[in-house]
């Protein structure tokens, strides 16, 4: 099993003072990652190698001494916890967070925490809550470190606890709403109609716990099984912002059958809109939204995906603006060539003005290299006047040798005008 974000609040919960949220403080922390994660991984907390891309993600390691009093164990986990947590306090500097050797027990209790069951960590919450002698703004903290713990395995466990007990993590809104979202997502995920339901139970009585952000969440979560539940939620949990909705749901879809499943359920969707200005900027708002995963999947498998999607042109040019925005890898090249194919010319060269220009911003030697390569065509010279463009303000006389390679005409004129008229920055 994966516990999101365990590492990076292992962290952040060790950096110094435990106001972790505040910035000056994360240089320090963020100094320290790669040792941590160094160390972290001997005690076998390691990154997911199958999505570097994601939020960072530790495994749950199976748990030793099965024989051991459960009870017991739990209220000793805690005592090293409260222990640590004061021994930190009052060893904590102004300048970063707690020493290597207590980042290393840190660890260690992480570790143990990540293979209790729901009623151990129920228990160890407990003595914590309990806790003399410890700030309230530690004491928060490491409740909600042990909730995170919680709420990928037992989110029910998490929610009812919420439920019970509504003054938990009343100080930090913040960290009380993502536990929250993600007990909700991650519930939606394994039972979409249970799930629901607890929100339909609950929403009026805890307005303050389950906000239109935690529904949101639960949306998406809810999407990875059921796309036309979770659209058809937006409405009966009277999401504000639908738009922002729609597109969340369709950005979450990471799989061709999940972005199939989504395509089918947003076509149903939208075509019952009877506002057509309404319905065509949910349209470009939610298929756009597709392109997300598709970029993260391959030019290969996204163009294959696309392929056979049957996407209209009007669906084909939403999902084109947002892979443009979306892009960043060695593939801009196959990307602009397959753009010039699919989108209308009259439609094209500013999509491909665009991605050219961010790929020029972030790399402009490799657009070069791909420029010099490419053969004589109008989408090689729509390339070229945003590559002169953009890197006039680096290398003038590059960009003006690039702009001369284009046709007399019009285009060329603009381009050394443009050039002129921007010189570089002194």
């Amino acid at each position: 099993m994966k516990i999101s974000l365990a590492l990076a609040l292992l962290i952040l919960v060790a950096a110094a003072s435990f106001h972790w949220q505040r910035s000056q403080r994360l240089a320090v922390v963020r100094g320290n990652y790669t040792r941590l994660v160094a160390d972290a991984a001997n005690l076998g907390i390691t990154l997911d190698p199958a999505r570097p891309s994601d939020l960072i993600r530790v495994t749950r390691r199976e748990r030793e001494g099965r024989g051991v009093d459960a009870d017991a164990e739990a209220k000793a986990t805690a005592a090293e916890l409260i222990a640590l947590a004061k021994d930190m306090e009052l060893s904590m500097t102004s300048i970063g967070p707690g020493t290597e050797a207590q980042q290393i027990r840190m660890a260690e209790i992480m570790t143990r925490m990540m293979s209790m069951d729901s009623a151990q960590l129920q228990t160890l919450i407990a003595e914590v809550r309990a806790a003399k002698g410890l700030t309230d703004q530690t004491r928060e903290n490491f409740v909600g470190l042990s909730l995170m713990t919680l709420s990928d395995d037992h989110p029910q466990a998490v929610l009812a606890l919420f439920t019970e007990s509504p003054d938990l993590l009343r100080e930090d809104g913040r960290t009380r709403d993502y536990i929250v979202s993600a007990s909700l997502r991650q519930w939606g995920k394994n039972d979409s109609a249970a799930t629901v339901e607890w929100v339909r139970r609950n929403a009026e009585k805890f307005p303050d716990l389950i906000t239109d952000g935690t529904k949101l969440r639960l949306l998406v979560g809810t999407a990875a099984n059921d796309p036309k539940l979770a659209l058809k939620l937006i409405s009966e949990f009277k999401i504000k912002d639908a738009s922002d909705a729609l597109s969340q749901i369709a950005s979450s879809a990471r799989t061709p059958v999940e972005r199939t499943a989504t395509l089918t359920a947003l076509r149903d969707y939208l075509a019952a809109m009877p506002d057509e200005k309404v319905r065509n900027e949910a349209t470009e708002k939610s298929v756009g939204g597709l392109a997300r995963g598709l970029v993260e999947d391959g030019f290969t498998a996204a163009t294959q995906w696309i392929a056979g999607a049957n996407l209209t042109p009007t669906e084909l040019g939403n999902i084109a603006n947002r892979i443009i925005d979306s892009t960043e890898s060695d593939e801009n090249g196959q990307w602009i060539d397959w753009i010039s194919e699919k989108i209308p010319a009259e439609k094209s060269e500013a999509r491909i003005r665009r991605i050219v220009s961010k790929w020029t911003q972030r790399d402009y030697q490799a657009v070069g290299k791909w420029l010099a390569t490419s053969p004589a065509s109008p989408t090689k010279n729509a390339a070229i006047r945003s590559y002169a463009e953009t890197v006039s303000t680096l290398d003038p006389a590059v960009a003006a040798q690039w702009a001369m390679t284009l046709p007399p005409g019009p285009d060329r004129d603009a381009t050394l005008k443009h050039i002129q008229d921007h010189p570089p920055a002194r």
